[in-house]
């Protein structure tokens, strides 16, 4: 099982690449996978107060996965963004990969997404949910190897998250 000492911290160089998709022959172990970013992602809640998605690569393993928690489990395998809406919104966006840092980006207000559940059955998501919207473009930059820090709006788009813990 891993842990908050097995995340991958801004800087690792592997949080730069881009992943390989899921195949199907390694459905069975996607739900070990699951569990690992679950359980970090739980650890970073408890610690830092923050945390409703989590992509493999942020735990260095390099594949096409992505778990959100925000009302329910969610488990995307393979992901594509189909569309994605030309309104676009800003915000402070946070990651674990380096949680005490608030980094100022642009993302669009909607999108559509397809992807494998972690039944292999293809799924079709339109999401029209802003804060949802943000943190799918957040998790799936993260499986191209871009993180938050590279899309900042300017130079004075960072910032410190002001400490609660």
């Amino acid at each position: 099982m891993k842990h908050l000492a097995d995340l991958l911290l801004l800087g690792d160089s592997r949080l730069y690449e881009t992943c390989e998709l899921v195949l199907e022959s390694e459905l069975p172990l996607v739900p070990d996978w699951v569990a690992d970013l679950h359980n970090v992602m739980e650890e970073i809640r408890a610690k830092y107060q923050f945390g409703r998605g989590i992509a493999a690569p942020q735990l260095g393993i390099m594949k096409r996965l992505i778990y959100l928690n925000v009302d329910r489990p969610q488990v995307i395998i393979n992901p594509e963004l189909v569309s994605v809406s030309d309104e676009t919104d800003e915000l402070w966006d946070d990651c674990m990969s380096f949680p005490n840092l608030l980094v100022r980006v642009r993302r669009h207000r909607n999108l559509t997404l397809t992807y494998r559940d972690e039944h292999w059955q293809l799924q079709t998501w339109n999401v029209t949910d802003w804060s949802i919207s943000e943190l799918i473009q957040h998790e799936y930059d993260h499986l191209n190897g871009v993180l938050c820090t590279m899309r900042a709006i300017n130079e004075q788009s960072f910032r410190w998250r002001p400490t609660q813990y």
